[in-house]
């Protein structure tokens, strides 16, 4: 099964996407979308056909103490509207401190400031859909 992982934001769509296997995750980018759902969901629906997704996972920003915020209700909407325009299942994914981690990674990738800012939402997705592979795999006890 083919993946594509999302991180929602309100100005960006990180983007990562899994191998056919479904075992790992990779960069696929980013869409700069400042809350343009027309545009977003254009380009989506190209990816969604050329790389013949399957199944989306997106992150789900819950609060540090477990509770859905603002950001967690928009990323809900986003579900919603997904699942409307591909008919296809959305897995929710807990995203917290996916994107801190990313920057750990970046930073210890000596990348500068700049480079960052253009590409941790990718990065970030790419640990959210990571996250969510690894656990699927666990819980189905393959190696």
């Amino acid at each position: 099964m083919k993946y594509l992982g999302l991180d929602y934001g309100t100005r960006t769509l990180g983007i990562s996407i899994s191998d056919q296997t479904g075992l790992i995750a990779r960069s696929y980018g980013v869409i700069r979308h400042h809350e343009d759902t027309n545009t977003l969901f254009t380009s989506l629906k190209e990816i969604v056909a050329k790389e013949q997704i399957e199944a989306f996972v997106l992150g789900f920003p819950k609060n540090m103490n477990n509770t859905v915020g603002p950001r967690a209700e928009a990323t809900l909407a986003f579900q919603k509207q997904l699942e409307d325009i591909f008919h296809l299942p959305v897995y929710l994914m807990d995203e917290r401190l996916s994107t801190v981690e990313a920057e750990k990674v970046l930073i210890q990738g000596n990348m500068r400031r700049e480079k960052r800012k253009q590409i941790i939402d990718a990065v970030a997705a790419v640990i959210i859909l990571q996250e969510y592979l690894d656990k699927r795999r666990n819980e189905n006890g393959k190696e």
